[in-house]
């Protein structure tokens, strides 16, 4: 026997398959079957299919009706019988979604057809409910063609002759095509045709696809409403509309991350026109809904050794009307350190988005610090007004122009550091979840040339950062992750170079189970003996074994190691120690919860063990 299956298929409409055949008794496979039974509650249901196979048995009890009715407690026999009913078609859709058109179902309520009951004469209890799917066999391409195809479109491989016949695989396929075109510039692409024929005899499936591109299309007007406090002309350069230039929906996208990336907007709503314009221009419609302008938030951490750290900041969103983004952070660290007085930061920033280009921040920061680390006090004052721009979401680029002054003291007594730098740093992050990763990669290059003033050396800073993430096992379970990075401070001396821009190594951010930086060089003479500081250079290693047990909590073994060098270039004097321990990860909204217990390995800076805690995970 031949059955002509039909599917309408318009830009993401399911994919329609009718003919398979739904048996009206009770199951004459049950021999045969293999299944899963939940007996817990007042009702039992039982999904057993043909062949015993437990992942197609998963996915059918997981995608029932009854189950989730089962699962909140609906167990009146109307409950059940009305899911019940609609199973049927649920069960068939992911037959079909996965190639089998010859599948035969039953679902019983006490050993009576679902199918079988009118919706008026449910039952006033059911105990038991079994479903019961006998798939058949799997039904393979004998053809599988679509055209015209786009340059450049990416086909899914499933789409081939002698593969599965899902009506899944052809809806994707349907869907990448006018997405090749649309991507091509042809904004109304769509479907066409569909011609799927399937041989019950043969068990296989002939699918011929035909696309209608449509004529090229180029970017017309874009009307804009919504907006209350920031101004048109302002938001019209924030979102870098492309007028006039040729179609892509990836621009549409961009768009939208210009619009999200200022903050100032709880939604954003790009709307094509149905019809184009005249000469093939499609104009589009941006609705956008601001929210409340303020933010504010607060962070902490614990360290036994380090002390307390708690961070506080306040945002306003749009101060100016024009996207301007106020930002005043203020941290307190080394609360009851063992090895430090406090430390003070305050810094205020100012942003003001699509400065030259639309993917361009313009920025001015101001910062003010007192340091009182365990050798020497510092205090800082820096002033800066620098340029940031997004090349993608990947990929970012910063420069800044910066006047620092810091004052010092310590056993030699006081000394002034006056430098005007030009930071620069770039960061290519592949990362698929900034705040979890599981794959990807984190790059990072700062280069600061300064010049100094009075008795400051001149020189450049050097810092890079390289962080990698691979995960294995079922539903990644498993992941390793590793972190290296590598400074050195050229062409300055020591004694002369600004102390914040030289190198320690120590604590939660480089090794733990040693003090936040216990690790530095004792090259500057002293009355009493060598006095503490940074180094000229450092590197620093990290691996992690990272274990999800369960769905919210994960475990961590690690290791750190770190070394800091006198001089330039990683050379002169120099010092090591390392750290390992082990970590608890609990998975929140924000990030996972993070506790590290961490003890010394190598090193003489080490004094016991480490406590940390904080949010998110160490990188």
């Amino acid at each position: 026997m031949r059955a002509y299956l039909r599917a309408i298929l318009v830009a993401g409409t399911a994919l329609g398959v009718a003919g398979a055949a739904m048996a009206q008794s009770s199951s004459p496979f049950s021999g045969l079957f293999g299944g899963s039974s939940e007996s817990e509650g007042p009702v039992a249901l039982d999904v057993q299919v043909a062949s015993g196979d437990e992942g197609l048995t998963r996915q059918i009890r997981q995608s029932l009706l009854l189950t989730g009715a089962l699962n909140e407690d609906r167990t009146t026999g109307q409950d059940v019988l009305a899911a019940a009913r609609g199973d049927y078609a649920r069960i068939l859709g992911l037959l079909y979604d996965q190639g089998f058109y010859d599948g035969a179902v039953t679902i019983t309520l006490d050993g009576v057809e679902a199918a079988e009951v009118a919706p008026l004469d449910a039952p006033a209890q059911v105990s038991r409910v079994v479903v019961t799917v006998d798939p058949g066999p799997v039904f393979r391409f004998s053809r599988a063609q679509m055209a015209p195809v786009a340059p450049g479109t990416e086909v899914p491989d499933e789409y081939a002759t002698g593969e599965i016949a899902g009506t899944g695989v052809m809806r994707s396929t349907a869907l990448a095509g006018v997405d090749g075109w649309r991507a091509y510039g042809h904004a109304k692409a769509d479907v066409a045709d569909q011609q799927i024929v399937a041989d019950h005899d043969a068990d296989q499936v002939d699918s011929r696809i035909a696309l209608s591109p449509g004529p090229a299309v180029t970017f017309g007007r874009m009307s804009v409403s919504g907006n209350q406090r920031l101004n048109e002309r302002r938001l019209r350069k924030i979102a870098g509309f492309p007028e006039g230039e040729r179609f892509d929906p990836q621009e549409l996208d961009t768009v939208r991350q210009r619009l999200r990336r200022t903050g100032v907007f709880s939604a954003i709503t790009l709307q094509e026109a149905e019809t184009l314009s005249p000469g093939n221009t499609l104009d589009v419609d941006l609705a956008v809904v601001e929210q409340p302008p303020r933010r504010i938030g607060a962070g902490a951490e614990i360290s036994t050794t380090d002390g307390a750290l708690v961070s506080a900041y306040w945002m306003h969103r749009n101060l100016l009307g024009g996207g301007e983004r106020l930002r005043i952070d203020g941290r307190i660290k080394d609360i009851g350190s063992e090895t430090s007085d406090r430390d003070d930061e305050l810094t205020i920033r100012l942003e003001r988005p699509a400065t030259i280009t639309p993917d361009t921040t313009a920025y001015v920061e101001a910062e003010v610090a007192q340091m009182r680390e365990e050798d020497y006090d510092e205090d800082l004052a820096t002033l800066g007004f620098g340029l940031n721009h997004i090349f993608s979401d990947r990929l970012t680029a910063d420069a800044a122009l910066e006047y620092q002054y810091s004052r010092v003291f310590d056993a030699n007594g006081r000394t002034d550091f006056k430098v005007l730098a030009l930071p620069m740093d770039v960061i290519w992050d592949r990362r698929e979840d900034q705040n979890n990763a599981k794959r990807g990669f984190y790059l990072s290059a700062e280069v600061t040339p300064f010049a100094g003033f009075e008795d400051t050396s001149s020189g450049l800073r050097a810092l890079a950062e390289g962080r990698a993430f691979r995960s294995f096992g079922a539903d990644d379970r498993f992941t390793l992750a590793g972190r290296a990075r590598a400074g050195s401070v050229f062409g300055s001396e020591l004694a002369t170079t600004p102390r914040n821009y030289l190198f320690f190594s120590g604590g939660g951010g480089t090794v733990r189970g040693h003090p936040y930086q216990s690790l530095g060089v004792e090259e500057i003479a002293g009355p009493d003996g060598p006095i503490k500081t940074g180094g000229l250079s450092v590197a620093s290693a990290t691996a992690e074994f990272r274990v999800q047990v369960r769905e919210k909590i994960g475990v961590v073994a690690f290791a750190d190691y770190g070394q800091v060098w006198t001089g330039d270039a990683f050379g002169g004097e120099g010092d090591d120690h390392a750290g390992a321990g082990l970590g608890v990860r609990y998975d929140t909204q924000i990030g996972p919860l993070r506790f590290d217990v961490a003890g010394p390995v190598s090193g003489d800076t080490g004094n016991g063990v480490q406590l940390y805690l904080g949010l998110g995970q160490a990188f």
